[in-house]
């Protein structure tokens, strides 16, 4: 018997980090590593939306400032075309008194929001949080 075609989706516990700055993606998928998800990263928002459209993973972190298509970007493709999928944004820019603050990136669709720097322990809280029974 032929097993029935399953949508082209990632494991339950595939995390997509797009983040233009090479040390820090390094370090979040580290981190994420260490905990048990599977992880993909992807070096700006174009190469992210392209990793989603090969592979729904369970759960987006994209940084907002990047060149080319931006984060803010991102979280709009995100909610448009697979709103089903969370996404943490983070940035530096969270505590800067800039326009694109924590609260503007969840109004714009992410679930969650970390201000740069963050330690581990707040990443892995909130995709844990909102990854719930999937998280490993």
């Amino acid at each position: 018997m032929v097993p029935p075609h399953e949508p082209n989706t990632a494991k339950p516990t595939d995390i997509l980090v797009i983040e233009d700055n090479s040390i820090l993606r390094e370090a979040l998928a580290e981190w994420l590593q260490a905990a048990g998800y599977g992880v993909r990263t992807a070096t700006d928002g174009s190469a992210g939306l392209a990793a989603v459209k090969l592979a729904a993973p369970a759960l987006v972190v994209t940084d907002i400032h990047m060149p080319g298509i931006s984060g803010t970007m991102v979280i709009a493709e995100m909610k448009r075309g697979y709103p089903q999928i969370p996404v943490i944004a983070i940035s530096c820019l969270f505590n800067s008194g800039h326009a694109m603050d924590a609260n503007a990136a969840i109004a714009l669709g992410a679930a969650g929001a970390l201000a740069k720097p963050f330690k581990r322990g707040d990443l892995l809280r909130v995709v844990a949080d909102l990854l719930g029974s999937n998280s490993p």
